[in-house]
């Protein structure tokens, strides 16, 4: 009885020192995680001159930048939604090797460097591209430098992003409510847009925050496929870019108006819908 009293208390101290132990190995790499994303954000509103953000936001090239941005990234997310939606739910409905390999190519640009984009952008669609040559003898339309060329870049790095989280929320809709729908004579286009896409709609629309996302922060494919001409190309981040060179405050404002901008709309979706 002497011998084993000791003994059980030590076991219990050992084992109600285990939560300790299992919890800290969870809590000390995810504060880590917190501090690579909350670091660098302090560092950038602790640098900003305040007092003169006023100032650095009116120069010519910010407000010019930050409207390409947004007219640009809406433009891109309209464009992610019309041709992206279809395709995450033929892929979600999809199975096969062919629907395996499409998935695959579909999120290539995720992995694929900005400015690998941008040349591959260049080869399809500039004056001399599979596309872009047809089209510039048959309408005298060259697509590269332009801000329609912007809206392509945002659109080929941005569409896999809305592709996967839109397959994701199509594949939670049971496969049954289709089978119901058709049953009672709607067609797959009916089925799609009547039953699929409500039931979806969160999943959309944090899709399309993530489209929008990715593509106000696109800076590689925009640069080497639409370039970086102010007033005309020059986007947010390219701006950014330009004025961190010349003008560091500059372009600590323009950063922080960004920040600002991407805080709100995220916010708002986060609370409206992401939940």
């Amino acid at each position: 009885m002497s011998t084993a009293g000791p003994a059980s208390a030590r076991a219990t101290r050992r084992t109600a020192g285990r939560p300790a132990l299992s919890r800290a190995a969870l809590v000390v790499p995810a504060v880590a995680a917190v501090g690579l994303v909350v670091l660098p954000l302090l560092g950038l509103l602790l640098r900003t001159d305040w007092a003169d953000l006023g100032r650095h936001l009116s120069a010519p090239v910010v407000w010019p930048a930050i409207r390409l941005s947004l007219l640009t990234t809406v433009v891109t997310v309209l464009a992610c939604f019309v041709l992206g939606t279809p395709l995450a739910w033929l892929l979600a409905r999809a199975d096969g090797r062919l629907a395996t390999w499409l998935r695959a190519v579909m999120t290539v640009p995720v992995v694929l460097p900005p400015v690998v984009g941008g040349v591959a952008l260049l080869m399809a669609y500039g004056r001399r591209g599979l596309v872009g040559r047809p089209v510039l003898e048959a309408f005298g339309v060259s697509l590269p430098f332009t801000p329609s060329a912007v809206v392509l870049a945002q659109v080929f790095v941005s569409l896999p992003f809305y592709v996967l989280a839109v397959e994701g929320a199509m594949r939670a809709v049971d496969a049954r409510y289709d089978a119901v729908a058709a049953t009672l004579g709607a067609s797959p286009l009916r089925t799609f847009t009547r039953v699929a896409l409500p039931l979806a709609a969160p999943g959309v629309v944090s899709g399309a925050a993530l489209a929008w996302a990715r593509a106000l922060g696109e800076f590689g494919a925009t640069i080497t496929f639409a370039g970086n001409f102010a007033g005309r190309t020059q986007t947010a981040p390219l701006a950014v870019y330009v004025a961190l060179q010349s003008d560091p405050q500059a372009a600590l404002a323009l950063s922080i108006a960004m920040l600002a901008v991407s805080v709100l709309v995220l916010g708002l979706l986060r609370g409206r819908w992401m939940r």
